[in-house]
């Protein structure tokens, strides 16, 4: 089992890059940095990528709206030429509050734009020669300034002819589609007791169509880490992340986080969360979450315990350990994380 973290991307990113950065002598092997509608995600990895040395660097995600296949592809690799090949491609279909509301972009067709990304950017990796139309639009005509008989090709050569490719994914057609052409999964607020249920037959079934050649699928997930008598405070920290994703990220209906925790077992407690967050009650979205799900959310409690959480991810399936480290000294918590992998 590897281990990485998620870059915190709010407050100052520099600060948050070089704490990321620090903890690289301390083991970590991956960052992965996020953007929602925060500071955009490649510019902090191209930060990343002139202060560590070793670890690799992901964007956790780039939704497959705002920027183009192409433009996606070329990011990567230029990252990838950065930092020597330590780039990860992190993409996903982001929901409607995102990519609607910030983007103003209609959130269509998140299955196919995800599909053509993937396929594209392999493509372009690899140099081949590309006329892309678009599963939307339709090329212009070349005497009105289209490229209509002019195929193209990446100008400069990539580093790495392929670039791992990670997509965050929770509904079961896109698990399916992700087991069946990512390198890698990136699930959110991943319950590791619940994850056969949720997510085994479409993992099974993607698994069936997959290209050997991809090798296994590597699944990234974790939470909160602190070793200590404080779990409870510390749990309580996920209280805000998660009462504004199942409260507040999409209208009723059209809330991929909200059903997630409803699958998990907390229909109600889903349901109290999303109408007071809503209403503009955020304390009381807060008090909502259930303990029982910010505990099974988080590694934090004494030594003994969180290796146990630790081989409870790992038997779920997951490759890559991803840890928030909470307390005084982030770096000594990886140091003795990675020592148990």
């Amino acid at each position: 089992m590897e281990l990485s973290t998620p870059l915190v991307y709010a407050g100052d990113p520099r600060a948050a890059a070089d704490r990321a950065a620090a903890l690289e002598s301390a083991g970590l092997d991956a960052v992965w940095v996020a953007e929602a509608y925060g500071f955009d995600s490649p510019t902090i990895m191209g930060y990343l990528a002139a202060r560590t040395e070793r670890m690799r660097i992901g964007s956790a995600i780039l939704n497959v709206y705002s920027r183009t296949p192409a433009l996606i592809a070329q990011t990567a690799a230029g990252l990838d030429a950065l930092t020597g090949g330590r780039a990860l491609l992190g993409v996903g279909a982001s929901g409607p509050q995102v990519v609607e509301g910030w983007h103003g972009r209609r959130y269509d067709r998140p299955l196919g734009r995800t599909r053509e990304v993937i396929g594209l950017s392999r493509r372009i990796w690899r140099r081949e020669v590309i006329e892309h139309h678009g599963i939307t639009d339709l090329p212009l005509p070349a005497e009105k300034g289209g490229t209509l008989g002019k195929p193209l090709k990446l100008l400069t050569h990539p580093v790495r002819d392929t670039i791992p490719v990670y997509v965050a994914a929770l509904g079961p057609a896109n698990v399916r589609m992700t087991a069946e052409l990512a390198d890698g999964w990136l699930p959110f607020l991943y319950v590791p007791e619940h994850a056969a249920k949720v997510w085994g037959g479409p993992l099974a079934e993607g698994a069936a169509r997959r290209d050997p050649a991809l090798g296994p699928l590597s699944v990234v997930a974790g939470g909160l880490l602190a070793i200590g008598d404080d779990a409870e405070a510390v749990r309580d920290l996920m209280r805000p992340t998660v009462a504004l994703y199942v409260g507040g990220m999409g209208a009723p209906g059209r809330n991929f986080y909200h059903d997630l925790v409803c699958s998990y077992g907390y229909e109600s407690a889903a349901a109290a969360v999303q109408e007071h967050y809503l209403a503009g009650r955020k304390r009381d979205a807060e008090a909502a979450v259930p303990a029982e799900l910010l505990e099974l959310l988080c590694l934090a409690g004494p030594e003994g315990y969180v290796r146990d959480r630790v081989e409870v991810f790992r038997e779920a399936g997951v490759t890559m350990l991803n840890v928030t480290p909470v307390g005084p000294d982030p770096a000594r918590l990886v140091e003795r994380v990675r020592s148990w992998l």
